[in-house]
Order: structure tokens, then C-alpha cells, then sequence
């Protein structure tokens, strides 16, 4: 996979993880804690230990394994998040599963949304996928609404799927498939054309 490998949409940009990035992905984190630390991931079973480098050694395996495409996020050539693809399937199966997360400075500027368009539509056109799902806790409102401006269909619950902030979490699972958007997320979104979908409540 080509290390200059790269998507990119006005001050958007979107490439793959580099070991270099690991002092800036760590200020990121670090400086966003309170921010993110609700939704991030935990190990039940060992001490959870904030190391980024590990994280990226991880994630560049993935990728030489095929199995994952990790991206760092930048706005204005600033390191502002992560969009990791993950379980990528091909063949009779043919899907991945996205998840993404951004610092509080840049949410609400349409930068979540723009990079999970710019990459879905990478997966189904390039990589040529067929299903893509993002997994989202109910309480996470910033995340909710990324997929509901962008159309992806609301499919279930995942009851206690994700062990996150120290607790198995419920999930709502929700999907898009290649035939739905033959035109591409991004452009159905900047024209206005996302259909009206019906959503889950926000948790209380």
C-alpha cells in the first residue's frame, strides 16, 4: 500500500498512518481526553496503557496484513483525528467496519462527516467492498449525527458489543451497501439528496 496514498476534499485530508505521527496523534489524544475518553475502547481483561505507539504498530500490521486501512485525519494540514477501517472481507462477504474519532476543536466544522465520505466511497469504488457498518454507542450524539447526514441506514442493536470507559457497551449498528449510493456519499450529501431515514432515539 502506497505510503503517500491519500483522499482529500477542500481542507480535508485524509492518508495513511505513519510511525511518524505518533507524537502528534499522542498531543491529540492527550489534549482531548475529557473529549474522547467516553468513547474510547478498553481491555477487561489487562491494565489499560495509553500508548499511541503500540496503537500504530497495530494498525500498520493491520494494513500490511490487508485486513484494516488506517488513516490519520487533517484539517489545515494539522493532525486532528483517526478513521480506522477494520475487518475488511472480501469475496462473498465483501465489507469492512469504520470507526473514527476527531478533537473537540474541529467537531461540528463537517470534518467527521466529509472523511467517512471521502473513505466509503474509496471502499466501494477503488477497493470495491460492499458493505460498509459503523458501529455507534447511543450516547454518543457527535457520532449519531455524522451517520444520519449521510444516510447510513439505522440496522439494530449490538446488546453489550464493545467494552468501552470501563463497562460493555450497547451499540447501534448502522450499514450501507454499494447499490444505495451508486453516485457517491459525498456528492449525495453535498446535494442534498441524503433520504429522510428513520433513526433511533438518543439514550437518555
Amino acid at each position: 500500500m502506497a505510503m503517500s496514498f491519500a483522499l482529500t476534499h477542500n481542507d480535508i485530508k485524509l492518508r495513511l498512518v505513519r510511525m511518524k505521527d505518533v507524537k502528534a496523534l499522542e498531543h491529540a489524544l492527550l489534549a482531548n481526553r475529557a473529549w474522547l475518553r467516553p468513547w474510547e475502547a478498553t481491555n477487561p481483561y489487562a491494565p489499560n496503557a495509553f500508548d499511541v505507539r503500540g496503537m500504530v504498530r497495530s494498525l500498520l500490521r493491520s494494513a500490511d496484513e490487508q485486513s484494516g486501512m488506517p488513516f490519520v485525519i487533517e484539517y489545515q494540514g494539522k493532525v486532528v483525528g483517526q478513521l480506522n477501517v477494520a475487518n475488511i472481507l472480501h469475496g462473498s462477504v465483501s465489507s469492512c467496519v469504520l470507526g473514527y474519532w476527531v478533537t473537540a476543536e474541529v467537531a461540528g466544522k463537517g470534518v467527521t462527516p466529509t472523511s467517512v465520505a471521502l473513505v466509503s466511497d474509496y471502499l466501494f469504488k477503488v477497493l470495491g467492498l460492499h458493505r460498509i457498518e459503523i458501529d455507534i454507542r447511543p450516547e454518543n450524539e457527535p457520532s449519531l449525527r455524522v451517520v444520519q447526514k449521510l444516510g447510513f441506514r439505522y440496522e439494530g442493536l449490538k446488546q453489550r458489543y464493545i467494552h468501552i470507559n470501563g463497562a460493555w457497551r450497547d451499540h447501534y449498528v448502522f450499514a450501507l451497501t454499494h447499490e444505495e449510493v451508486p453516485n457517491g456519499i459525498l456528492n449525495r450529501w453535498l446535494r442534498g439528496e441524503v433520504p429522510a431515514l428513520i433513526y433511533p432515539k438518543l439514550a437518555e
